[in-house]
């Protein structure tokens, strides 16, 4: 497939990188789509890369790819593993910049509620459009000079699936195409369903360091940073990214696809794309059920996702670890696809003692970013044990590192990027078409003292503050909050048969505030607290096996399995529902959505919440 345009220097695509082509126009390239041929001349036309490659995703061409990565000093071969690669960024650009991610659409109100007292919105960035413009013609004509523009089809779910969206992604980075290719369906195969017409999200990712450089690289990593700027365009379905190489800013089908544009998407369409895991659960008598869970960052996503039951007979299959796009069939049940191909997870904290399905995962065909490295050509970071004697280990820096210093050996943010199909208890259904029938969803989130409540997942942050996180979406709304509440509402009022799933809160996370340890083990025993979720699906009636509180349906005694559990567990402060804490926490999530939310509170939330305040106060 030849691929060119005007003024640009064509290549020919068959695998791998071939040799230049004569000139003319991309739109007469019968290969692409012509909706697609005009978002890549438009693109090349604004970026001015010297070439343009069209991925066709197959293994020789990512060979291609991550051997030139390796030439160029962005990647290096870790020999003590097939085919396993290392990363070092800039220390610039070594996580998603949520000041510099943004949303553009004609009024604010779309995209946010209007804070009250003049306060910042911390349920989103609004841009407006003139001000977009500007930033644009700062930053992308010109950006890709001197590089290959990489054409990326991709699809955010099985191919052919009626649940699965299409993008276009056109970067200058080989290290996003190899990455995509991890985490997304990628290449010819999506290029043939974009023939047939279907729609597509319009992604634009520049790292915003044109060749000749003006200024020496740092790690070899190509970046910008003073300039990043992501930007999600969702009336026009595209997203145009700026001046970052880091995976949450620059694998545009991730967070700025399957969340920001696609709930958007989703709003428009009837259904939900929401930051969730989604695992299957067996009992012993060979009953499945599946669940969708939504934590907020560094409370156990992955390590449920991938559970190793500590009660016998159970068994947890992972059909995904970060995303659900869920969406109500014929007959009324809530079905979810993991719109994702790949885990992009943090490293620090996974090990065999932790998530051992997770270690198995990775240990193949796996890309490492600013991780530690050990002599012996291997990975290592904060939570494993340490190197054996004589093996040496060198930081995300490059430098050499001794346990006790003063600095981590892996970023705090480091990660692995690897093909979910390598999980071990990958589900059967992970890639089913129709999706899995969700029976029960679970919210969380990471409190020292009480439960989680109701629609604010939160996590203490540093000096006792509390970040609210709703739905554990806070940094990925594509669209105003308190839409995206009606809209969840909207649910159990459609026309159409519904079959709704129970709803569940858990914080795997309270504290003895005596000993400040926690009340409770997690990771394999949080099985027990699977197990009673999963009874309360099947219920015949409310009580069974739960009792009523001000906060809502609570375990009775005896009602969570602790046979076999080590140590002793205290399950009479794990429940208890102190007076004075709920008080507390009703005045705190008045003030929340009095202030982030406003009159674009919907009316429903204000009752529950007015209902909530009278219990806990009688």
């Amino acid at each position: 497939v030849c691929v060119c345009t005007l003024q640009l220097q064509c290549v020919c695509v068959c695998g791998g990188v071939g040799a230049a082509a004569g000139v003319r126009s991309l739109a007469s390239i019968p290969s692409l789509p012509p909706a697609v041929a005009d978002f890549v001349k438009g693109a090349a036309d604004e970026c001015k890369p010297s070439k343009v490659h069209v991925v066709t995703g197959t293994p020789e061409e990512t060979a291609n790819i991550l051997a030139g990565l390796e030439k160029d000093g962005m990647v290096k071969r870790l020999p003590k593993y097939d085919n396993c690669w290392l990363a070092r960024t800039d220390p610039k650009d070594v996580a998603r910049v949520e000041s510099k991610t943004v949303i553009v659409t004609k009024k604010q109100r779309d995209t946010i509620p209007i804070p009250a007292g003049g306060a910042k919105s911390q349920l989103g960035n609004w841009m407006s459009e003139s001000d977009w413009q500007e930033a644009r013609r700062e930053r992308f004509p010109g950006s890709m000079a001197g590089r290959t523009m990489y054409v990326i089809p991709f699809s955010m779910g099985p191919v052919g699936s009626t649940l699965s969206k299409y993008g276009v992604q056109v970067t200058d980075s080989p290290y996003v195409v190899a990455s995509m290719g991890i985490m997304t369906r990628m290449g010819t195969p999506v290029l043939n369903k974009l023939a047939e017409g279907e729609e597509f999200v319009r992604c634009q990712h520049t790292l915003g360091r044109p060749l000749p450089l003006k200024s020496p690289l740092v790690n070899s990593w190509p970046c910008n940073p003073e300039k990043v700027l992501i930007t999600h365009l969702p009336d026009s379905r595209q997203i145009l990214s700026f001046g970052s190489g880091y995976g949450g800013n620059s694998l545009l089908g991730k967070k700025c696809f399957a969340l920001r544009i696609a709930s958007r998407i989703a709003k428009d369409e009837g259904w939900l794309a929401e930051h969730m895991l989604i695992l299957g659960i067996t009992n012993p008598q060979g009953v499945k059920r599946y669940v969708a869970a939504a934590f907020p960052s560094a409370c156990g996503k992955t390590n449920l996702a991938m559970m190793k039951p500590a009660l016998p007979g159970w068994k947890v299959e992972c059909v995904g670890d970060d995303i659900a796009w869920m969406k109500f069939d014929s007959q009324g049940k809530l079905r979810a696809i993991n719109p994702e191909n790949g885990f992009f997870g943090v490293a620090p904290g996974t090990s065999d003692k932790t998530n051992p399905y997770a270690m198995s995962t990775i240990a193949r065909n796996t890309v490492f970013t600013n991780v530690g490295e050990t002599s012996d050509g291997g990975v290592w970071w904060e939570g494993l044990d340490p190197p054996p004697a004589g093996v040496t280990l060198t930081d995300w820096h490059g430098k050499t590192w001794q346990p006790g210093s003063s600095t981590p050996c892996a970023h705090p943010n480091s990660r692995f990027c690897a093909p979910a199909a390598q999980c071990p208890i990958i589900d059967p259904l992970w890639e089913s078409e129709q999706g899995v029938p969700i029976d029960a969803i679970i919210f969380g989130g990471r409190r020292p003292e009480g439960q989680c409540h109701g629609l604010v997942c939160s996590e203490r942050r540093p000096r006792k503050t509390i970040m609210h996180d709703p739905f554990a979406m806070r940094p990925f709304f594509g669209y105003n909050f308190g839409d995206y509440l009606a809209h969840w509402l909207s649910m159990q009022s459609r026309k159409a048969p519904t079959q709704l799933p129970k709803i569940f809160h858990v914080n795997w996370f309270r504290k003895d505030p005596a000993s400040g340890s926690f009340l409770w083990p997690g990771f394999g025993e949080n099985a027990r607290v699977l197990e009673w979720i999963f009874r309360r699906c099947g219920r015949e009636r409310d009580d069974e096996a739960a009792a009523k509180s001000v906060i809502g349906w609570l375990p009775v005694d005896g009602a969570i399995n602790t046979e076999g559990l080590g140590g002793k567990v205290d399950m009479g402060a794990l429940f208890d529902v102190p007076t004075a804490f709920w008080q507390n926490e009703t005045k705190e999530l008045r003030a929340y959505f009095t202030q982030q939310v406003g009159a674009d509170l919907p009316a429903q939330i204000e009752a529950e919440l007015k209902a909530l305040e009278d219990r806990v106060h009688q």
